[in-house]
């Protein structure tokens, strides 16, 4: 079988899983209840988001590039369990800045799953990550809580800082 053939598979499985699941919902109500979906829903967009990574696993290096996707639609969930959980949903005017830094970390995995060297990989998505830490300081900032600014602003700076002199230190050594 085709690793595109395969793709469509797993896809097809998935989509007939998630199909008997929200049919099971509409026949049983009581399973959403003991579910508390109101509370989990967002672990259905992690588990999906997690999906993605056995696929890496069963396709090797050719489908490292899911690594990206998986990173983002996790990500995605982990903030909105986030969100869900503490009800603090106005984060989302800032924590949206935090989606590029997810391609940045899926960029790295993708490099080491290919068997790129750790700098290379680091190289690939950090940038991304430090521009993501970045905004998220800054919106945060002016859009989120006084817990942020007051701690969150210096912790991004001292990390973007180290960054920086670390990718400085390693140019000069090689």
């Amino acid at each position: 079988m085709s690793p595109r053939s395969r793709g469509s598979a797993v896809g097809g499985l998935l989509l007939v899983l998630l199909g008997l699941f929200l049919l099971a919902l509409q026949l049983w109500p009581n399973v959403g209840y003991l579910l508390r979906l109101e509370f989990t829903w967002p672990f259905i967009i992690i588990g999906i988001g997690l999906l993605f990574f056995p696929g890496i696993l069963v396709w090797g290096r050719g489908a490292a590039g899911l690594a990206v996707p998986g990173t983002i639609v996790t990500g995605i969930g982990l903030l909105l369990f986030y969100q869900n959980w503490s009800g603090d949903w106005e984060s989302w005017a800032y924590a949206w800045t935090l989606i590029p830094g997810m391609v940045g970390l899926g960029a790295v995995l993708t490099g080491l799953i290919e068997g790129k060297s750790l700098r290379w990989a680091v190289n690939a998505g950090g940038g991304l990550i430090l521009i993501s830490l970045v905004l998220f300081a800054v919106f945060g900032f002016f859009l989120g809580s006084d817990q942020l600014a007051q701690w969150g602003v210096p912790a991004l700076l001292i990390l973007g800082g180290l960054w920086l002199l670390g990718r400085t230190l390693s140019r000069g050594r090689a």
